[in-house]
């Protein structure tokens, strides 16, 4: 609280003297670095959707005033020394884990330590309020693309998925399979794959001879395979390459994801209130007509 003239001529002060803020310095006084880390994913098949993510949250942290620390690990024990030596380097102030799992002892590690964060992922097989999480409603999605199909006359659609105990493929298939009770149709028709396009092409060729007309996929990597064997496929992701060859796929809002991610972990490093959880749905991007 000082008089304009004091601001004024601290503030030409400061553009004579070029000054700018000590991030050390603050960190002394707050205590905090104002740094937010997060795990960078890789990706075999090169349609990694978590770039976007990675984005957004860069975006969204530095609108609070936070910076993105990134870090690789290639396992969850080995996430969980190196978040133990971050702590230790940099002192960040919070922490974004993502690809979350039945059983995931990253989650427990930081609860247990109280320390700050969020993940982008739901706390598979835990209670939802166990801790914040956003996450992409992946059965809402895969729901609407099988009506889709249905709404086009398909009445034997097949689902790809990957193989059983992933929250995420089984939650996609949850709801492909709820589609197809809703209209008193078989659910029978499904294979596990190991989410490659090779093994997503097999697995299509198996469910067309057991009569599939049209398929729903687990992921676009999957999708690329069996878009080989029949026409009719919708995949999950809706990258770059489903954009190129013209299929259809669930877009994630990857952009509002990360920013409220960035909400709610900046929300408990204020002590402000905050919902625990935030569930969003993914909208079907329709590039080409199923057949009837």
């Amino acid at each position: 609280m000082v008089k304009e003239e004091t601001r004024q001529r601290v503030l030409d002060a400061v553009e004579a003297l070029g000054y700018r803020v000590s991030a050390a310095a603050r960190q002394m006084r707050t205590g905090r670095s104002r740094l937010l880390a997060v795990r960078i994913e890789t990706t075999q098949d090169g349609m990694n959707v978590f770039d976007r993510f990675l984005h957004g949250l860069t975006e969204s942290a530095a609108r609070s005033g936070y910076r993105v620390l990134l870090y690789t690990a290639a396992d969850d024990r080995a996430e969980i020394a190196t978040i133990d030596q971050l702590l230790g380097e940099f002192e960040p102030d919070g922490f974004v884990l993502t690809s979350t799992h039945h059983g995931d002892p990253r989650a427990a590690w930081l609860a247990e330590r109280a320390l700050p964060f969020v993940s982008f992922g739901r706390p598979w097989g835990a209670p939802e309020d166990v801790h914040p999480w956003v996450d992409v409603d992946g059965a809402a999605g895969t729901e609407a693309a099988t009506h889709h199909l249905l709404d086009a006359g398909h009445r034997r659609i097949g689902f790809v998925g990957w193989e059983p105990g992933s929250g995420v493929g089984d939650d996609r298939r949850a709801g492909w399979s709820r589609a197809l009770a809703g209209r008193g149709l078989d659910a029978g028709l499904v294979l596990e794959t190991d989410g490659s396009s090779a093994q997503g092409q097999a697995a299509a060729r198996e469910l067309v001879e057991r009569g599939a007309t049209a398929l729903v996929c687990v992921s676009d990597s999957v999708a690329l395979g069996a878009l080989q064997v029949i026409p009719d496929v919708v995949g999950f992701d809706d990258t770059p390459v489903a954009a190129a060859v013209g299929l259809t796929s669930l877009s994630q809002p990857l952009t509002e994801a990360a920013a409220r991610c960035v909400d709610l972990l900046t929300s408990r490093l204020s002590d402000r209130p905050a919902v625990s959880h935030v569930l969003l749905t993914p909208s079907l991007v329709i590039r080409k007509e199923p057949r009837s």
